[in-house]
């Protein structure tokens, strides 16, 4: 089969999806409902549950390109990335319990709870999820059949996203009858057995194809030098930082701007006249629709990639994106209709960009095998990996410092000095870290043409040494 167009079948790329659809049933609650869980329910104070991510994300963050290194020197009859899928599957789920478990400790011991779980199951995570992102750089060699899986397996990730927000708040309350604690923990019961199930076929329905070259001797300081060498990636890791910026602080911030600015609403819908919606039921409806949205952008963003190129569609769909988060500066409360339009504007539009960028990176690989004779896949993905978390550490601790900043205080009505802050964060703040991102982004080099022409060139030197 010639490299440079290896063909995957239907069902391979559905299988590979499922690993996202159980990543990302834990990755959406830690991006929209962590920080309402620590303030909330959990009820630590906000400026210590800021600390926390900072600490904790910041060390995940450093432990992501140690599991990449890992994954890289693994070797079995699976792989070098597939095995994870099977070994941590179980492990993941267990945390997960624990970690949404309130235990009935003074706030000193609740908070060394939260320290371990938290960093546990971010540390668990990390050990599925790089091995399962790097597997992206490997299932082929053809750059448009990795656009392609990337969409299907963000397709996936909007269908875990959607899950997530249709159902765990309403999931805590009626599972918790009452106790918000019992509720979280029960949920979370329900969604590990449903990682596992979805990490296990993606694992059957697997293959790695593209290894390193032969002659690649195994050095950890030659892969690492190689990295922090390999220019696009290093454009495409600042991009990526403040990219998660531009989403993080917006999200951690979602259920809080819900139940103190928007509250409890009398809304006229089609069907339904004047009914009146508590937060938890706007807030779902507003993650789902989001969801729904940016599931919808994923299914067009391969064909528009396709006709202006993954740099020039990422730049386009970027700046919408971004008007549409500023918007919300400037609705109030009683503008339901207007923040539901600009929410779907903006996933639809700002969806799509996780797949350009995950399928960019899988071009840095190559592109550093081209350039230097080696490739490490693993450390290209859990390096890039790294930098989200640390978007999302910083992105949590800016929100949840801000928020203590200007008064905040859970379960309380706000002040408005406080509730300024929380539309800072859902709109302005947000949206000026996605103009920092697109500005880096022009400096990105690999258009789709210099693509191709790595590919023809990669194929033509595996070909001639028999790989």
């Amino acid at each position: 089969m010639n490299e440079v167009s290896q063909k995957l079948s239907f069902r391979e790329k559905i299988s590979y999806g499922f690993g996202d659809l159980a990543s990302v049933l834990y990755w959406q609650t830690f991006m929209l409902y962590f920080t309402y869980f620590y303030t909330d329910v959990f009820l630590i104070p906000a400026s210590v549950a800021a600390t926390m991510f900072l600490v904790s994300r910041i060390w995940d963050g450093v432990n992501d390109p140690m599991m990449g290194i890992i994954a890289d020197r693994t070797n079995t009859r699976w792989g070098k990335f597939r095995p994870y899928l099977l070994w941590m599957c179980v492990p993941l789920a267990v945390i997960g319990v624990l970690t949404f478990t309130v235990p009935n400790f003074g706030l000193t011991g609740k908070i060394i709870w939260a320290y371990a779980t938290f960093i546990l199951i971010m540390m668990l995570y990390t050990a599925i999820n790089i091995p399962y992102t790097a597997l992206l750089g490997v299932i082929s060699a053809d750059s448009k059949e990795r656009t392609t899986v990337s969409s299907i397996k963000f397709m996936f990730a909007f269908t875990a996203g959607t899950i997530i927000s249709a159902t765990l708040l309403p999931m805590t309350k009626a599972l918790g009858g009452g106790n918000d604690a019992k509720g979280w923990q029960t949920t979370f019961i329900i969604y590990g057995i449903a990682a596992i199930a979805f990490f296990l076929i993606a694992f059957k329905g697997t293959r790695e194809r593209v290894r390193p070259p032969k002659s690649q001797v195994p050095s950890v300081k030659k892969d690492l030098y190689e990295l922090i060498t390999n220019g696009p990636w290093l454009i495409l890791l600042a991009v990526t930082i403040t990219f998660i910026l531009f989403v993080a602080v917006r999200s951690s911030v979602t259920v809080h701007y819900f139940k103190y600015i928007i509250g409890t609403q009398k809304i006229t819908l089609p069907f339904i006249k004047n009914k009146t919606y508590d937060f938890v039921t706007i807030t779902s409806a507003f993650n789902t629709v989001g969801q729904i949205s940016s599931f919808l952008g994923v299914l067009l963003v391969n064909w528009f990639a396709k006709a202006v190129g993954k740099k020039k569609a990422f730049i386009i769909l970027f700046i919408i994106a971004i008007v549409s988060t500023a918007s919300f500066y400037f609705l109030t409360a009683s503008e339901i209709g207007l923040i539901f339009f600009f929410q779907i504007i903006g996933s639809m539009t700002g969806g799509p960009l996780s797949v350009l960028i995950w399928a960019m990176y899988a071009d840095t690989a190559d592109y550093a095998e081209w350039k230097r004779g080696r490739r490490a896949t693993g450390l290209i993905f859990s390096a890039s990996t790294m930098s989200q978390k640390f978007g999302w550490a910083f992105g949590a601790f800016i929100a949840l410092n801000l928020m203590s900043h200007v008064g905040f205080e859970a379960n309380q009505a706000q002040s408005e000095q406080s509730m300024h802050g929380l539309l800072l964060l859902f709109s302005l703040i947000p949206a000026g870290f996605g103009i920092l991102s697109i500005v880096m982004s022009f400096f990105y080099p690999l258009d789709d043409k210099k693509v191709a022409r790595i590919s023809a060139d990669l194929a033509e030197r595996r070909k001639e040494s028999g790989e």
